[in-house]
């Protein structure tokens, strides 16, 4: 997990809690049980993190959606109170350009109007034959090849990589270069002199790419962005940087998505059957959200720093404090969804906080579903025999990264 909680639980000293807290616990796909405990006993409580600052974690699913919508709370990194990951995130901030992800209204506004059209429903939803294709074929090489096999090399990195690469405009045969990169600038491990390297590459390798659109343009993202940029819509940097952040979240956050949430149904073999034996895409549908709700995308949670003061759950959380919001606690609070430590596919789970919630909500959710129900709605039906080959607690986990799974996935069939 990229911010796993210390083995601080709730305050029983006096002191502050420590986050991240530790994932020790009998069940891995579960989050912290000192998260969980500080939900119940408090859902609004300050925390300690790296740097000795003390932000508010923020772990109930009612209390993030409120505070996720109220504009006293900004996305902006650059801010010095902005509670960072780490001191390499903290070091690379103020250098950071302006994106979706770190601005708001209007700059936010505007930023994110340049790039919603190819995330709107109506346009991925018209990519499911082609994503269908992929998967297909994917799986026809996976049982041509060796068996057992590593579901994660095999299915779920290619899938959302061959995805975001047509849809971007990107190469697939960089493929090697994008994700090695990807991953290193997600690495919470690495310093920030390494991380910034790897984004340097990254901008270097997108920014050659999108002056060949600018010359010749195709029927992907970054030609639409070039169009824009010609337009005075948007500069020709923010094309770039956008380009290299749609390019990592793109097919990161999937391909856990899919490697977790297999290893979530090998452990829950009725559920797996449900996947199997349906051909319903309501029930596929409804399926991938209540994985998304039991698993979570993002491990290291949202981060925020309230603009003004705001009294809620008791609580005065004052201009210039940090906000922590643990996503994965939040979507097993049992107000929210009872019994929700069970993972249920009928369960009616869209109201999950895996995407987040509120104006920054994730923008390639739309692409994100749809992968994950071809490939969820075809994997298991295809290869109806397919089977963990190895123990779980033999499973080696990424703890490191901005999400938190399995760095291999053996299976059989």
């Amino acid at each position: 997990m990229a911010d796993t909680l210390t083995d601080a639980a709730s305050d029983t000293s006096g002191q502050v809690p420590e986050y991240p807290m530790s994932r020790a616990t009998g069940c891995p796909l579960a989050p912290p049980p000192a998260a969980a405990e500080l939900r119940g006993d408090q859902p609004i409580t300050k925390v300690r993190i790296w740097n000795g600052s003390t932000p508010w974690l923020i772990t109930r699913h009612a209390d993030q959606r409120s505070l996720l919508t109220d504009p006293r709370v900004s996305n902006d990194d650059h801010e010095p109170d902005f509670p960072h990951v780490n001191a390499h995130r903290a070091a690379i901030a103020p250098h950071t350009p302006k994106l979706i992800t770190n601005t708001d209204a209007p700059e936010h506004t505007r930023l994110r109007r340049s790039v919603n059209a190819p995330f709107l429903v109506k346009r991925i939803e018209a990519m499911r034959p082609a994503v269908q294709k992929i998967v297909d074929d994917l799986i026809d090489d996976m049982l041509a090849g060796p068996n057992p096999a590593d579901l994660l090399t095999a299915l779920a990195l290619p899938v959302p990589s061959l995805v975001i690469a047509e849809l971007l405009g990107v190469p697939y045969k960089d493929h090697h270069f994008f994700q090695e990169n990807s991953n290193r600038v997600l690495d919470n491990s690495l310093t920030a002199e390494e991380a910034q390297e790897s984004s340097r590459a990254l901008g270097g390798y997108l920014d050659t790419l999108f002056r060949a659109k600018l010359e010749q343009p195709g029927d992907d993202v970054l030609s639409e962005m070039g169009t824009r940029v010609k337009a005075g819509e948007m500069t020709h940097q923010e094309a770039v940087s956008m380009g290299v952040a749609m390019l990592i979240a793109g097919h990161e956050t999937t391909a856990t998505m899919i490697s977790l949430g297999t290893l979530a149904l090998f452990e829950h073999p009725d559920q797996l059957a449900v996947l199997r034996d349906t051909e319903d895409p309501k029930v596929v549908a409804g399926a991938v959200d209540e994985l998304l709700r039991y698993l979570s995308i993002v491990h290291s949670g949202l981060r925020r720093v309230a603009k003004d003061d705001i009294e809620i759950g008791g609580q005065v959380i004052r201009k210039g404090d940090g906000l922590l919001f643990d996503l994965q606690t939040a979507n097993w609070d049992p107000k929210a969804f009872p019994e929700a430590g069970r993972l249920d596919l009928s369960r009616p789970a869209r109201q999950h906080n895996a995407f987040g919630y509120g104006p920054h909500q994730c923008l390639g959710q739309n692409l994100a579903r749809l992968e994950l129900q071809v490939v969820y709605g075809t994997l298991y039906r295809r290869i109806p025999t397919l089977r963990p080959a190895a123990p779980i607690e033999q499973l080696a986990f990424n703890h490191t990264g901005t999400t938190y799974g399995v760095k291999c996935l053996p299976v059989a069939w």
